[in-house]
């Protein structure tokens, strides 16, 4: 079933729908409807009060009740979502995304949350959206049960040119969201980076199709041509893997751009750990360390759809990291595209390896900016936790990052690259520098010291998303089981905030 939105002004209470969605705030005198609820609170009067208190409603985030309305307003039932003490659009986002999944087999639905401006309009949709995403490409029983036909978003604002515009951008960013869900969510071995470099082929003759439609350069290198490069990291990644590697190269540059934004994303599109292998329960959710690589890619194809005016250059290198005669070993000496040596002393530390040769191209490109997006670390999980990635790098551009990350929804933390780390990146004894080091301490700020050497200089931020990129659990807010597509709309922001400075 495809799911149609509309955004109007109405009153959700005589809206006729199947099912209407309004959220509850928590506070101190327990708990009361939302902003965009008034006439349906006015429409129930003082039996609201009692009502909430005998389903036990708390107003606490992610909780959901359904009420048969019984004729107190137009529509048979009234969801009631929990938007916690604080409202905001990270709240309502997450609240839209639980009311989804809260309303199966309506064919109609209405969301009265609150939406009386154009961020908080734009939440609501992009929750919506999200909350309600599925992957069952390999069902073989598929349902369409959670999916209603007809959305209305109601706001006060619903006509101003503003909130249309976050209407439609939300949508747009929702979608770029999704498709890259559906990369993550993949099985690896129908994922190998030809079938993932295909795959962006096709996302890019989708996106380029029409009459209007943005202009966007695709290149596709193999294994033969990265070779002619001299792309070593590349190489020696996958070069354990009967799969062999690609990059993937996209160009957006529209009239009148100002600034100009290089992207680069890990893709490896499965992480045995190669010889440095790793324990079985570590593989299992592996297929998600190509989640770099779609973050970017559908960053640029999101970008360039909503039309910014930025010209931005993505480079998504991709590899399977596997066993073999032919994998890379610890003691050897890799080449990187530009000519630094690099000395592997853990093949399960890969990403960088990769992210190296392509962020050494992306400095070819000159651009103003560089922004690479990795699942790079478990340190950085350690450090941060599953819902928050780690920022490293220029520090008036970390800031930039975090704010764009504010305005996304999206949770991210600086983090330091301190001074001893550029000693460890240089201890190798035959090399230029030091792949890692065994040290337990500070990993993921050592990762940062190493791809700092292949940034030339150049203002630069690296996104480790290594928590954040998959959700092992159940939904929660926006979230469904999987890949989460965190980081697309921090670097959609990022590149939003380059077009208006």
């Amino acid at each position: 079933m495809t799911t149609t939105y509309t955004l109007r002004a109405a009153n959700p209470a005589k809206t006729r729908a199947d099912a209407v969605v309004v959220g509850v705030r928590s506070t101190d005198k327990g708990p009361e409807l939302a902003a965009g609820a008034e006439d349906v609170a006015k429409a129930y009067g003082r039996k609201l009060r009692p009502l909430l208190a005998s389903l036990g409603v708390k107003g606490k985030a992610g909780e959901s009740h359904k009420v048969p309305t019984n004729g107190a307003i137009n529509a048979p039932l009234l969801v009631l979502v929990g938007l916690g003490s604080d409202v905001d659009a990270t709240a309502v986002r997450r609240a839209a995304g639980v009311a989804a999944r809260s309303v199966p087999n309506a064919s109609s639905v209405a969301i009265a949350l609150p939406a009386d401006e154009p961020s908080l309009v734009a939440a609501v949709t992009e929750g919506h959206l999200l909350g309600g995403y599925t992957f069952t490409a390999y069902k073989s029983s598929k349902s369409d049960d959670t999916e209603a036909g007809d959305v209305v978003v109601l706001s006060p604002v619903a006509r101003k040119a503003e909130a249309v515009a976050a209407f439609e951008k939300a949508q747009v960013l929702a979608a770029a969201v999704a498709t890259t869900r559906d990369w993550v969510n993949q099985p690896p071995g129908d994922f190998t980076p030809s079938k993932f470099a295909d795959a962006a082929t096709a996302a890019h003759k989708a996106a380029t199709k029409g009459r209007g439609a943005p202009k966007i350069k695709i290149e596709v290198l193999d294994e033969t041509q990265l070779a002619e490069l001299g792309c070593g990291g590349i190489l020696g990644v996958g070069g354990g893997s009967d799969a062999a590697p690609r990059l993937v190269k996209l160009t957006y540059a529209p009239k009148g751009a100002k600034q100009h934004l290089a992207l680069v994303g890990k893709g490896i599109t499965f992480d045995s750990g190669g010889l440095t292998i790793k324990p079985s329960g570590g593989m299992q959710t592996m297929k998600c360390d190509m989640a770099g690589a779609a973050a970017v890619l559908q960053a640029t194809f999101a970008i360039a759809a909503l039309g910014l005016p930025v010209k931005v250059t993505t480079f998504a290198p991709m590899a399977e990291n596997m066993v073999s005669g032919s994998s890379v070993r610890p003691g050897d000496v890799l080449s990187m595209y530009g000519g630094t040596t690099v000395e592997v002393l853990n093949t399960d530390a890969e990403g960088r390896l990769v992210l190296a040769d392509a962020l050494v191209m992306a400095t070819e490109a000159k651009p103003d900016v560089v922004l690479d997006t990795a699942t790079l670390t478990g340190h950085m999980v350690v450090a941060l936790g599953e819902r928050v990635g780690g920022v490293i790098g220029t520090d008036g551009i970390v800031d930039d990052v975090l704010a764009a990350g504010a305005r996304a929804g999206e949770a991210h933390w600086p983090m330091p690259i301190p001074e001893e780390m550029d000693e460890r990146i240089h201890s190798s004894k035959v090399a230029d520098l030091s792949q890692h080091d065994w040290v337990r301490w500070g990993g993921g700020l050592f990762a940062g010291a190493f791809l700092r050497e292949f940034t030339d200089g150049l203002p630069w931020a690296h996104l480790d998303i290594a928590g954040p990129a998959y959700h092992s659990g159940g939904p929660t807010g926006h979230w469904t089981h999987g890949g989460t597509g965190f980081g697309v709309t921090t670097l959609v922001e990022f590149a939003a905030g380059l077009a208006e400075g």
